[in-house]
């Protein structure tokens, strides 16, 4: 099985629910993308990356209980293997994302078009 026909499982982490909703609708539509499962924080997140595997995280940065930032520190360290896509409105970016301490693979900003994330996360995959 080759990259481009690998399918992929994806975690989505998002405080809002419509936003974890639509994502998961519109992810599970793509023909890459195998499996969706959500969380509503980053403390949840480490649970699902444990229970389920997945190849790739889209992970909200600014979230309660437990913030992006230190889920994805966590999951890399645990987990070196999953890649990571911040989704995010946080202001500026990758590079203030990384500048804050997230371990992440690729940047997607939250007012990209869903093709724009589709892309990231099969850039990292």
């Amino acid at each position: 099985m080759t990259a481009s026909t690998k399918t992929l499982r994806v975690l989505v982490v998002d405080d809002h629910e419509l936003t974890r909703c639509t994502l998961q609708l519109a992810l599970s539509l793509q023909s890459c993308i195998t499996d969706v499962e959500v969380a509503t924080n980053g403390k949840e997140a480490i649970t699902k990356v444990q229970n389920y595997e997945p190849d790739v995280v889209v992970m909200d940065l600014h979230m309660p209980i437990m913030d992006g930032w230190t889920a994805s520190s966590y999951i890399k360290t645990q987990y070196p293997h999953v890649k990571i896509v911040a989704y995010s409105a946080a202001d500026g970016g990758k590079s203030q994302a990384i500048a804050n301490g997230a371990a992440i693979d690729a940047f997607c900003d939250k007012g990209a078009c869903t093709r724009s994330l589709v892309e990231a996360i099969k850039s990292v995959a």
